[in-house]
């Protein structure tokens, strides 16, 4: 008899909660991961970089495994129908994993837990992937934060509240290594048996580098800079323990720590507000009137709207599954304030772009530029580009390396005047509010 390790979004061994607690249970640990083609087949480009770094960071895991004398059972499909399979093939004593607060891995797991419980297996679920989730930091009166700064501050003191460090120790997972099942010969598919194909595009190394942490507060504004950690896809799909990041945080960079913060909020956010997910956090906001034009849409997904950074931005996106944060916020804004674009369609656009694609922090960043969501930017604050530059970009380095042509004459014309969108969003906004 065995027990299961599922591995999700928590590609490593290393200080890996529900792992931890599998390891340290009776039976031996088979770990299993389950390419899930509910979410690959919606997936439109069969080129995804995401996809292919998840296959490498199991076949990294799988040759570690290797040396411990296990396999990692690497399986496609739908996650209902191969449990069924797995049920039949092993005689399973206990399955155990992290949870996931994303609403289709929500119901996922509902049906896998009632499945297995119909055939006597318990499915335990761990807190790996926030430092604080659910009902953990709420309000005196018991109610969940709907703004950032009190709820980081509630988050800190309870981190602070534990002398011992509690919440940021690490899952000394190494310490039962011996316990994993040892097999070998298990069927290790191929990226194109999947249906993918490799990428040209880079995935950041994972570099928890002290000193970029430490001038994070500094540098991190400026897209030409080299100024960020580029951890977005490791802590996405949890090759890096948010446990260790967040010490290095508290340690060295309180500004960087302050993002792992944000992080927490908006999946607190999705748990409790789960209409998020579908819709404006503030329904007051149903009655704005987008005008949703497509040949704007699609300027503004390809990098020529004739507003320099926004394109530059949409241009790198497009090019690395990257996009500078500052950036990020200036596209959004100019969307959903200068375009009356539904926030919805860019949301969506960064999904399917985005290496570091997250549900609860994407929704949440694009409901804050859409000023329709929590801590959102007030309506009547509308980004300037031109003076977005000026600020974060001022000498012109990163526009040059990704909009080359934007002092030639053949770069669109501006594809809206900034002070009459401007005038047209706010407009807008307040005939919806009244």
């Amino acid at each position: 008899m065995i027990s299961i390790f599922w591995f999700r979004r928590d590609l490593r061994l290393e200080d890996n909660a529900g792992l931890y607690h599998a390891l340290k249970g009776e039976k031996p640990i088979l770990p299993l991961f389950i390419f899930d083609t509910e979410i690959l087949d919606k997936l439109e480009d069969k080129k995804d970089a995401r996809v292919e770094f998840i296959h490498n960071c199991l076949k990294d895991l799988n040759g570690e495994l290797s040396k411990l004398g296990s396999q990692i059972l690497v399986k496609h499909g739908k996650p209902e129908e191969i449990w069924k399979t797995i049920i039949n093939q092993y005689d399973i004593a206990e399955v155990y994993t992290n949870h996931d607060y994303e609403p289709y891995a929500l119901e996922r797991d509902k049906q896998i837990k009632n499945l297995l419980k119909e055939n006597d297996i318990s499915f335990r679920t761990f807190k790996d992937h926030c430092i604080f989730e659910k009902d953990e930091v709420l309000k005196d009166d018991g109610d969940p934060y709907k703004v950032f700064t009190p709820y980081s501050r509630k988050w800190m003191e309870k981190l602070e509240s534990s002398s011992s460090g509690f919440y940021l120790k690490a899952y000394p997972t190494e310490k039962y290594f011996a316990n994993f099942h040892q097999t070998e010969n298990l069927p290790f598919p191929k990226l194109s048996d999947l249906g993918f194909e490799k990428t040209k595009i880079s995935i950041p190394e994972l570099r928890l580098d002290e000193a970029k942490i430490k001038n994070y507060g500094e540098t991190r504004d400026f897209p030409a800079k080299n100024g960020t950690t580029r951890l977005g896809i490791h802590l996405r799909f949890g090759t890096v323990s948010i446990r260790k990041a967040a010490r290095i945080g508290l340690k060295k960079g309180k500004t960087f720590l302050n993002e792992l913060i944000w992080r927490d909020f908006y999946i607190m956010i999705l748990t409790h507000f789960p209409h998020v997910a579908k819709g404006n956090f503030h329904k007051k906001y149903d009655a704005l009137e987008w005008r949703n034009n497509e040949a704007e849409f699609q300027a503004w997904c390809e990098g020529k709207t004739g507003y320099p950074i926004v394109d530059a931005g949409m241009r790198e996106l497009n090019e690395t599954g990257y996009m500078h944060n500052r950036v990020r916020m200036i596209t959004a804004s100019f969307l959903t304030k200068h375009l009356l674009i539904d926030w919805q369609w860019g949301e969506a656009y960064f999904a399917k772009k985005l290496l570091d694609f997250d549900l609860a922090a994407n929704n949440g960043g694009w409901q804050w530029a859409a000023g329709t969501g929590t801590d959102a930017q007030p309506y009547f604050r509308v980004f300037n580009p031109e003076s977005q530059t000026k600020k974060f970009d001022k000498d012109g380095k990163y526009l040059r390396k990704w909009v080359p042509e934007f002092q030639l004459p053949n770069y669109p014309k501006p594809i809206v005047e900034h002070k009459f969108a401007r005038e047209r969003a706010i407009n807008t906004y307040k005939r919806a509010l009244n």
